[in-house]
């Protein structure tokens, strides 16, 4: 029988810290019940004590999540335990993650405390946890450029303390895949009373190597290993965990292990991903870009002809290339929509459910087909609900000559309107919103795609705006290219607002 390898998905977490990878409320419970269809063993669901809606979406996550253990990241601070222990309290599977840093860089610079606090504290956090949750996690953080002796004594306690999962992160993509397989049997031989817990691996991806130095900790006696899909997260990003996944699973002679993970299921989760967040993976990514399966050099497919295993080592299907995509159209009934919505791991409130099906109705008739990347962006498409919503909007454009928008805008209960031109379409449009708006700042990022493959495809528009030194990224979709455009910008304009508004209100407490 083979060791299973549990999969600690931090996608929610780690990966959405990343510049650009911000997801609401809603998009992360969704992509966290996608998770659960994968078959993810935990998912750390976010840090609670960050802000306000972090904590709301561990807390909604926790609720709705029905296998899938739920865990909430904390400092080794009495209050961020608090918020972590608040949020996943409603888990069938409730976890706690606590950390705290062990290089003397980490302790000297940023703690600034000494190696015996840093055991006291982890100590005392890990018995606040305990209270309340029977798991908990302990990282010692940057464990990578640590002392050896340190670690070992630091760990020893956090058994004591009765840490279960001992994390080892390797926080700054420091080690090589030899190095860090060594430090993980290291501390497997000499580490008081490791036998009865779980050795997990946290790796990032600064040189490269955090899919290796993962693998090698494996071989090396970790049966957890923390990683997001697509490898997003801090800097270079994380372990990717389909390149984790069908590792093991491509070479069980050689990790004579298993993982839980519904390895189909990547490619669809993996899509859904650059789906909400915006970003695309590079078209080589291994498992999951789209030339992973690809073939053009003669050579390659003279032999794939004879037999796929010449250039193939996997199954397309079984990462979910080889999926029928499944079309919708303007004659599908509401059970054909909401099972396909389920299998996305997408669920809509009965109550929801009819004014929903009017929208997908309405999309349908102006394009032929909807696609399953359509369905989650028709399901993410708040614009209806926020402060400020296009109504209505004209705009005409003639080589040579200058572009003129006209724009009316909700804007909560009223109606605004405004005119402007600019240098084209799309820089009328803007400038009416900002007309309309007041709204001040400068774009910094641009980029529009097509969400599905054919010619009537959603048109998806991702931008960056900078006001106040701050970069905020919006999103907005249509079948029409500039109407989605200009809902990016309104999406900024949205999110900016509830961003001074919340600030206004922690502010007056």
């Amino acid at each position: 029988m083979t060791d299973k390898i549990k999969i600690f998905d931090t996608t929610l977490r780690d990966g959405e810290q990343a510049p650009g990878f911000s997801m609401n409320k809603e998009e992360k419970l969704g992509f966290a019940h996608q998770l659960e269809l994968l078959g993810v063993d935990v998912i750390e669901a976010g840090f609670p004590v960050a802000s306000r809606d972090d904590f709301e979406a561990v807390e909604s996550i926790a609720k709705s999540l029905k296998t899938t253990e739920v865990c909430g990241l904390a400092r080794c601070h009495s209050g961020d335990i608090d918020a972590a222990l608040m949020a996943t309290e409603k888990a069938k599977k409730p976890r706690i993650h606590v950390f705290i840093a062990t290089s003397d860089i980490h302790l000297e610079y940023k703690l600034k405390i000494s190696r015996d606090e840093a055991i006291k504290k982890a100590v005392e956090a890990i018995r606040q946890c305990k209270k309340h949750c029977d798991r908990v996690d302990f990282s010692p953080e940057d464990a990578g450029r640590s002392d050896r002796d340190f670690l070992v004594e630091i760990l020893s306690e956090a058994i004591k303390a009765g840490a279960d999962t001992l994390n080892i992160p390797d926080t700054v993509g420091y080690l090589s895949p030899a190095e860090f397989g060594d430090l993980i049997l290291y501390l497997n031989n000499n580490v008081p009373g490791i036998k009865n817990c779980i050795i997990s691996t946290h790796c990032h991806n600064d040189l490269g190597m955090a899919v290796a130095n993962s693998l090698s900790g494996a071989l090396n006696g970790a049966r957890q290993i923390e990683c997001t899909i697509n490898g997003i997260g801090e800097r270079a990003g994380n372990a990717a965990m389909e390149e984790v996944v069908m590792a093991i699973k491509t070479r069980p002679e050689l990790f004579k292990a298993r993982t839980g993970i519904n390895t189909p299921l990547l490619l669809k989760t993996s899509r859904m991903l650059s789906s909400i967040t915006g970003q695309h993976v590079q078209i080589n990514k291994a498992i999951v870009g789209d030339n992973a399966f690809a073939h053009e050099a003669g050579i390659h497919q003279h032999g794939l002809l004879k037999n796929k295993f010449t250039y193939e080592i996997m199954k397309p299907d079984d990462v979910g290339w080889n999926e029928t995509n499944f079309v919708l159209g303007k004659h599908s009934g509401r059970n054909a929509v909401l099972d396909r919505l389920n299998k996305l791991g997408i669920k809509i409130a009965e109550a929801d459910v009819a004014a929903f099906m009017m929208k997908f109705k309405d999309l349908a008739d102006g394009k032929k087909h909807i696609y399953d990347d359509d369905l989650i962006l028709l399901t993410k498409d708040k614009n209806e609900e926020m402060y400020y919503a296009i109504k209505e909007m004209k705009v005409e454009a003639q080589t040579g000559k200058k572009a003129t928008a006209t724009i009316k805008l909700k804007a909560g209960g009223d109606v605004i309107e405004g005119k402007a031109t600019g240098n084209g379409s799309v820089d009328a449009v803007y400038n009416a919103i900002i007309k309309v708006t007041g709204f001040e700042g400068v774009l910094t990022k641009f980029n529009v795609d097509a969400i599905s493959p054919q010619k009537d495809a959603i048109a998806n528009a991702n931008i960056g705006w900078l006001i106040d030194d701050v970069e905020i990224r919006g999103r907005g979709t249509s079948t029409d290219t500039v109407t989605a455009i200009a809902n990016a910008l309104i999406d900024v304009v949205n999110r900016y607002r509830i961003q001074q508004q919340h600030e206004e209100g922690l502010s007056g407490v």
